[in-house]
């Protein structure tokens, strides 16, 4: 092998470890080509650069490790920013909520807030993210964020919304986050989507209060069926569920008359009757309607004779 054979500019590179690496894996490559099989020459190519990479890659968590203990926070700064504009926004935003405490006097703290609240955004930490905007929007109310910032901060808790079943705590708060910035900026293009995805979040929240009232039904608590079936009725009008809603609730007060104590009954089935023509009224054409019809039939019957038909059978 002669000493012609290396890259001449590797007698002028700086010297760090994956150079040096990769001057030792060149003089191997040039040795082993003359002395292996063609296969196995590739195949130890292949190994020599693998650990190549390997070594450059741990070349580089070393020097962001030594980063993030420098006290050179105008460094921090400036290799933050080239993180967030490179993509590695993971790297930003820890950079970034390390010199924020030391630049939160200057000019710049309002856009580094910013890019920081972004960068969490940006890696979906919606929990994080969404602190983050709302911390930015109590700071500047009126910054050239702020709307923006407002915007992302409700969509971070829509993005936080678990399936209906769970609690709903995040959706709530995403529509008044979303209400709040149709209120605000009610000339933003961005007003409609807000609109949209506040109708979702309401479907959402229908959801949940009929689930909720349905499994007390199921259950056959119709005490408690009753008055959550209630509960939802009035504040959600005009659910997609209402038609069913009024059914479960008139059949929950039919199976609470016919369980209750003598003494109570009639008053009981004096109510689930009242109810009954409240139905009528509204789904007239009803798909329960031979169900609606057997609760009627029966009902009617004890307040005339004083004695309940256990053979009716209604789900």
């Amino acid at each position: 092998m002669k000493f012609a054979e290396i890259p001449i500019y590797t007698q002028f590179a700086p010297v760090t470890g994956p150079a040096i690496l990769g001057i030792i894996i060149a003089v191997l490559l040039i040795g082993l080509k003359k002395m292996l099989t063609l296969r196995n020459y590739f195949y130890m190519r292949f190994r020599l650069y693998t650990l190549l990479v390997i070594s450059v890659l741990v070349s580089s968590c070393g020097e962001y490790e030594k980063l993030l203990k420098s006290t050179d926070y105008d460094l921090k700064k400036a290799k933050a920013r080239e993180y967030y504009e490179a993509g590695k926004y993971a790297k930003a935003s820890e950079l970034f909520s390390q010199i924020l405490p030391r630049f939160r006097a200057t000019d710049e703290a309002e856009e580094l807030n910013w890019l920081n609240a972004q960068s969490s955004y940006k890696v979906k930490d919606y929990l994080v993210a969404g602190t983050h905007f709302k911390s930015l929007i109590e700071q500047y109310p009126f910054g050239r964020y702020a709307e923006e910032a407002t915007f992302l901060a409700a969509k971070c808790d829509y993005f936080l919304s678990p399936r209906a079943r769970l609690d709903q705590e995040n959706t709530r708060r995403a529509i008044e986050g979303f209400n709040l910035f149709i209120t605000r900026y009610g000339a933003s293009p961005l007003v409609e989507e807000c609109k949209v995805l506040v109708r979702e979040l309401e479907e959402k929240l229908v959801e949940k209060s009929y689930l909720n009232a349905r499994l007390y039904y199921d259950m056959g608590q119709y005490k408690s069926a009753v008055v959550a079936l209630n509960n939802s009725l009035k504040e959600f009008t005009d659910s997609k569920y209402r038609e069913e809603m009024m059914y479960l609730k008139l059949n929950s007060l039919f199976l609470y008359a016919e369980k209750s104590l003598p003494a109570r009954q009639k008053e009981r089935y004096q109510d689930t009757l009242d109810d009954y023509y409240s139905f009528m009224e509204e789904f007239p054409q009803s798909r329960y309607s031979k169900e609606i019809q057997k609760i009627h039939d029966a009902t009617e019957k004890f307040l005339k004779t004083g004695s309940s038909d256990n053979s009716v059978n209604i789900q």
